[in-house]
């Protein structure tokens, strides 16, 4: 008796179907199916014109109801006939005797796609056609569907329309317990992801950073081929509805790994900092470790190379021009992972396409929205704003006895504008806003300067003199900056802060050097 009221639940035969959606893509092909299984169409408004219009026979919402829809359709599936058909559990006494007192048939099948909130939020600013496009009555049904899975199939996804047509082929007009279950799944998944974003709206709106719930949601984009290591599964997603490609159009080479994204992002962040002068970037394990900007193209990746030619290799190049076939055949003579610019030429498509794991992405249609940073550990996140500062020119000081010029206080900016962007502690050496020494990620500033200076005298010795060096954050010794001097930097950019700043002075001011406090750090952690 057991198996077979568990086969019961198992299959389910669909009599009646609720369908009330916004996207109709694909929706003839479902109703040739319910057609063929003799479900009855229960329908409203546009769903119910556009059936109708197909040669479909179909109950209109109202009819079946018995109650005109009304408020201008925000009440039309609201109603205890079409709930009670949904949720009333079909093994249970009391329930079936309600339902037959009252005289409500069974609802079995549930077909609903929502308004477009997030197309609405990307078309208009204006408040009440925002909020006319909240949909209530369809993630009602959805849930109440998803709820009541052992009875009720819910397909709340228009990809799904070739699955339900396969499940009722296959169980003939009927569905099984596990169909029912996955489709519930992805239509919880659905009714909190189109709550999220109401939420975040409001939010926004109200101006609210951190609120009380802070509710995330992502579409899943791709499944990876591993994390950061082999033996870690990954997959990459998407919190944008509306752009599942993240404003990526990858042209050719291999699939990409969660070690491309995290160093793409990373890139990125830093390019797109940069504004219109051409800047190359190349990062390696989410580091830069060559920034350069130049107004020729090919120049600035000839020195974003030549600052770690041998950390380039195996890197991400991320430009922010196009790449002509000068710049291609230069980039062909080291092995890069990933190429982003903002287009290819024909030529240079055609030799950088010969590279074939080489992965090649045009960026023209990516931005940064600039959305708070976060940090995910176990049960508990950090949130943050965005770092979005560099300095402020009417704010910094000149703490030495020799002042920077113009010139020097923009080569000044250049070197700190990308040591925000290398792991703390971060030090950063540059020498006509192009990098030549980067010491990264180390635990303490003194390690960080002696990498940086290392670095600069292995491969552009000639340049470190009178170069400019930026720290992330301030020089607790005046160590670093005797390191950092002694190797021939000439201008140091610093916060300033702490309570050996004097001493870091002298110091700068012994060797007739030029300091500028910024009052600004830029840990990144």
């Amino acid at each position: 008796m057991g198996n077979q009221k568990k086969y019961l639940i198992m299959l389910r035969k669909i009599r009646n179907a609720i369908i009330s959606v916004y996207e109709k893509e694909g929706l003839t092909q479902v109703l040739k199916v319910l057609k063929k299984y003799k479900i009855n169409i229960i329908s409203s408004g546009g769903t119910y014109k556009y059936i109708k219009k197909k040669g479909y026979k179909v109950r209109e919402v109202s009819e079946f109801t018995g109650f005109e829809e009304m408020l201008d359709g925000r009440v039309k599936t609201l109603h205890p006939k079409i709930h009670s058909g949904i949720l009333f559990n079909r093994r249970k006494n009391k329930h079936i005797k309600e339902m037959s007192t009252k005289n409500y048939e069974s609802i079995d099948l549930v077909i609903v796609n929502f308004y477009p909130f997030l197309e609405t939020l990307n078309k208009t600013n204006n408040p009440k056609k925002i909020i006319e496009n909240i949909d209530i009555g369809g993630p009602t049904l959805v849930r109440a569907a998803a709820k009541n899975f052992e009875d009720v199939t819910i397909v709340s996804d228009c990809k799904d329309y070739i699955n339900l047509i396969d499940e009722l082929k296959k169980n003939k007009g009927k569905t099984t317990l596990k169909f029912r279950e996955k489709m519930a799944n992805k239509a919880f998944s659905l009714t909190s992801g189109y709550d999220a974003t109401i939420t975040n709206w409001f939010n926004k709106k109200s101006n609210i950073q951190f609120p009380e719930r802070k509710i995330f949601f992502g579409n899943k984009i791709d499944e990876l081929r591993y994390g950061e290591n082999p033996h870690q599964k990954s997959s990459i997603y998407s919190t944008d509805q509306k752009n599942l490609n993240l404003g990526f159009n990858k042209i050719s080479g291999k699939e990409l790994s969660y070690n491309n994204y995290n160093d793409i992002y990373a890139g990125l962040e830093l390019l797109l900092s940069i504004k219109k002068i051409p800047t190359t970037v190349i990062i390696k394990h989410a580091n830069p470790c060559g920034v350069a900007s130049n107004k020729s193209p090919l120049q600035s990746f000839k020195d974003s190379k030549s600052s770690d030619p041998v950390s380039a290799f195996g890197g991400i190049v991320a430009c922010n021009f196009n790449i002509n076939i000068s710049l291609a055949t230069e980039i062909n003579k080291t092995f890069f992972e990933v190429i982003l610019a903002r287009g290819f030429d024909k030529n240079a498509l055609k030799l950088l396409k010969k590279k074939k794991n080489m992965r090649l992405i045009d960026i023209s249609n990516f931005s940064v929205k600039n959305r708070p940073g976060v940090k995910i550990f176990d049960n508990s996140f950090l949130l943050q704003e965005k770092d979005e500062v560099v300095f402020d020119k009417k704010k910094i000081k000149f703490v030495t006895k020799a002042k920077p010029t113009k010139l020097e206080i923009n080569e000044a900016e250049f070197a700190f504008r990308v040591c925000k962007f290398v792991k703390s502690n971060a030090i950063v050496i540059v020498k006509n806003k192009a990098t030549i020494g980067i010491g990264a990620g180390q635990q303490n500033r003194l390690d960080s300067c002696r990498i940086a200076s290392e670095k600069a005298k292995q491969f552009q010795p000639q340049k470190l003199l009178n170069s400019v060096a930026a720290s992330d954050a301030f020089f607790p010794f005046p160590d670093g900056i005797k390191t950092l001097i002694k190797s021939g930097v000439k201008i140091i950019v610093q916060p300033g802060g702490s309570i050996r700043d004097q001493e870091v002075i002298d110091a700068a001011n012994k060797a007739k050097i030029k300091m500028i406090f910024t009052g600004v750090r830029h840990f990144n952690h």
